[in-house]
């Protein structure tokens, strides 16, 4: 394995492997590390995986999950086919009050779909439901099974990241043992956690999600999403899951049983009566404040405040990034949805020098931040 490479992705969730494919699928030599051996041991291995477009009245934010839903979707069936399952995924109103909302949503919903009746719903075996929306092109990933297939594609190594150092053309990054790999860009993909850089203006928060893997014989074809996702039977299991908590100690919050309240709506949903929980699954899912992700340059914080000194009360300088240093995180509870689009607008980035789009960049946060220091 060379030791120098073009790009180095730090992270090996779903954002940090589709990164480190796209870059290689353009030409790149490049090598995807994480601290763990295994790929997704955080946040992207507890995740529902779910790909399906967001409802609502057409916010920004819907727009560009609906985009990125297409991607994602046309990304895997393309690349990943055998980790994707197009189940078709149902969006069901929580109450009859959310229910009078979806004629609201229908305008804006840009993905095919269909009207499923309350009828319809029980012969798909899904209980105390309302009208709802089904679309048929969704489904739902296998989590750490798809970033393991991913990152078998490109170099992987465990390296835990100690220290990053820039020479002015490379950047040398170095372990607790002094080994050290050396590469032109460097991308971090580290979730919720960062320690090498200060990037206090993203306000990168953690959310807890769970996860549940449960053997069952229920034959449901379709995936569903209420207040929490409950999977379609794929290969004997049906997953149930959330993102739900919110705090640095979700252990305490779910009195060590995570599984409890979701299981308990789950079977208001569908017949549990012979489910078998075969494996959980927890973790931290990186989000930004705006709930856009987080993808581009990275800005140099310690300069901007001592260059610019005035940012704190309104001025407006240009911004001046580190050299070579990117970012492709926050993707929060969509991340199968957002993580490839991401990857392709990076790596064009990164590349063939095209800007990113405004949406996603983390600059839209760093004046706002400043101004509240």
């Amino acid at each position: 394995m060379p030791k120098h490479y073009d790009t180095i992705v730090i992270g090996a969730g779903i954002a940090g492997c589709c990164t480190a494919f796209t870059l290689q699928q353009k030409g790149q030599n490049v090598l995807l590390i994480d601290r763990s051996a295994t790929p997704a041991t955080g946040g992207s291995g507890a995740a529902g995986a779910f790909v399906s477009p967001k409802i609502g009245k057409g916010s920004p934010l819907q727009t560009l999950t609906n985009e990125a839903f297409h991607f994602a979707k046309d990304f895997y069936l393309r690349h990943f086919p055998d980790y994707f399952h197009q189940t078709g995924v149902i969006r069901i109103p929580k109450d009859e009050e959310d229910a009078l909302k979806f004629k609201v949503y229908e305008p804006h919903n840009n993905a095919q779909y269909t009207w499923v009746e309350k009828a319809e719903l029980e012969a798909f075996g899904i209980q105390n439901s309302e009208k709802s929306f089904l679309f048929e092109e969704a489904g739902v990933c296998d989590a750490p099974e798809l970033c393991t297939a991913i990152s078998k594609e490109v170099p992987f190594q465990q390296f835990n990241v100690d220290q990053l150092s820039f020479d002015g053309q490379n950047w040398q990054l170095l372990n607790a043992e002094r080994l050290t790999l050396n590469a032109k860009h460097i991308v971090l993909s580290t979730g919720y956690e960062n320690t090498l850089f200060d990037m206090r203006y993203m306000a990168v928060k953690g959310t807890w999600g769970s996860r549940g893997d449960y053997e069952s014989s229920l034959d449901l074809k379709v995936s569903m999403h209420k207040s929490i996702s409950v999977s379609a039977n794929v290969k004997g299991i049906i997953k149930i899951g959330a993102t739900h908590v919110k705090g640095k100690e979700p252990c305490v919050a779910c009195d060590g049983e995570p599984l409890k309240g979701l299981f308990e709506t789950a079977s208001t949903m569908v017949d549990t009566s012979d489910f078998k929980l075969k494996e959980t699954f927890c973790g931290m899912r990186a989000g930004s404040k705006d709930y856009f992700p987080l993808a581009g340059r990275v800005i140099d914080v310690p300069y901007m405040l001592e260059t610019y000194p005035k940012i704190v009360r309104g001025a407006k300088p240009a911004l001046t990034h580190l050299d070579n240093l990117f970012i492709c995180n926050g993707v929060g509870g969509r991340g199968f949805v957002f993580a490839p689009l991401m990857a392709e607008w990076l790596a064009d980035l990164i590349v063939n020098k095209k800007e990113m789009d405004k949406r996603v960049t983390p600059d839209r946060l760093f004046l706002k931040w400043c101004r509240k220091l």
